[in-house]
């Protein structure tokens, strides 16, 4: 299925071993991976980390949800999957697929499932049309990065905080000076909601925040500092007990930059003006730049908009008193909304919301080797 802008094959739990232990040779074998000509050409992922990722769906572990929902990144040259983000894209074809399957009955023009996201212990709310008692797909939304409309999926993250470190704000600070070895030091804010992520301003390091993914790939040494903040970062929010460990973890926390709105072009040469948006933002999403922005790297990036103090919030000055963030990202404007308010003199994160479209693209059987099975 596609979810948002990623895609991913969808696979019932009681449809996989009982052994968890044998879902990781299984999932490589069926995305194609590892493969070092970085394609995956001998299985159905794409190449690119937002097109190879799986979901596994069954019954909810948890009396306010109506499914479970576990999502694994993975990698296209490892041998590794990563069970520990949540892929906020791919999560917009969860609620149709568990309605599709007859694993959430409905009713009426209109379903809402209650996600329980098991990587994260988070629910997520999705709301979307039906017709005929199944999933709509048709509709006129149209999101960046994806060619034509679809039938809206609002997607409600609620209480989003904490979702990786247990903390919003892992180190208790809204900014903190990061040490990053053999790269100086950096004034990051680090913030937890959907997945950890760490976030730098562009000008920090050499950069407008407009590159487009193939440039900020081409520069090694851009892409080498990168990961090394992001190690930093995993050790200072206590993600990662040392740098090792911290490598293994692929995903989170995500690293990004950010900038404040600016004139810039998307891959498909259209251009955005910078009265057109809150904020510049471009990340990284399992060692690759991605083209749009991942989905809980989005609703990171939305509440830490809304935490005074934060770079995030530095660069996205002009949405004091509003709700709704739009964001310039590769693929175009990305519209998002967080809520964040103070409880007891902490900053807490109520919900984050998006809209998505969603389409099922096969379903039959897939072929993996038998030495995978084994």
């Amino acid at each position: 299925m596609r979810g948002g802008t990623s895609k991913g094959v969808m696979v019932q739990k009681a449809h996989l071993p009982a052994d968890r232990a044998k879902w990781d040779s299984l999932f490589l074998a069926a995305l194609g991976s590892p493969d070092p000509y970085g394609r995956q050409l001998d299985g159905m992922g794409g190449g690119l980390s937002s097109l190879s990722k799986v979901c596994v769906i069954g019954p909810p572990t948890r009396s306010d949800a109506d499914v479970d929902y576990t999502f694994g990144q993975v990698l296209i040259r490892e041998a590794l999957i990563d069970w520990t983000p949540l892929c906020g894209n791919m999560s917009a074809a969860v609620g149709p697929y568990a309605v599709d399957e007859g694993l959430v009955r409905v009713r009426g023009d209109t379903a809402t499932v209650r996600i329980h996201n098991t990587n994260t212990g988070k629910i997520i709310a999705a709301r979307f049309p039906l017709e005929d008692g199944c999933a709509a797909v048709d509709g006129d939304l149209t999101i960046p990065g994806i060619a034509g409309g679809g039938a809206p999926v609002r997607l409600d993250f609620l209480e989003p905080g904490g979702a990786t470190t247990g903390k919003l704000l892992p180190t208790g600070n809204v900014v903190d000076r990061l040490e990053v070895p053999g790269h100086g030091s950096f004034e990051v804010s680090m913030v937890d909601a959907s997945n950890a992520c760490v976030f730098v301003r562009a000008r920090d390091l050499g950069l407008s925040g407009t590159e487009m993914p193939e440039q900020i790939e081409a520069n090694a040494t851009l892409m080498q500092r990168l990961s090394a903040i992001r190690l930093a970062a995993s050790l200072r929010m206590g993600i990662a007990e040392n740098e090792r460990e911290a490598a293994k973890r692929t995903a989170v926390p995500f690293v990004g930059f950010v900038a404040p709105p600016a004139r810039a072009k998307t891959l498909s040469s259209e251009t955005i003006e910078a009265a057109e948006v809150d904020l510049v933002a471009r990340a990284l999403s399992s060692g690759q730049p991605h083209r749009a922005l991942p989905l809980s790297v989005s609703m990171c990036l939305g509440v830490a908009s809304k935490i005074a103090g934060t770079v995030v919030h530095e660069a996205a000055t002009a949405i004091r008193g509003r709700d709704e963030l739009l964001v310039s990202m590769p693929s175009g404007v990305l519209q998002l909304s967080a809520e964040v308010n103070r409880l007891d003199g902490a900053w807490h994160a109520v919900r984050g919301g998006f809209y998505r479209t969603q389409r099922r693209l096969f379903e039959g059987n897939l072929l993996v080797r038998a030495a995978a099975l084994r």
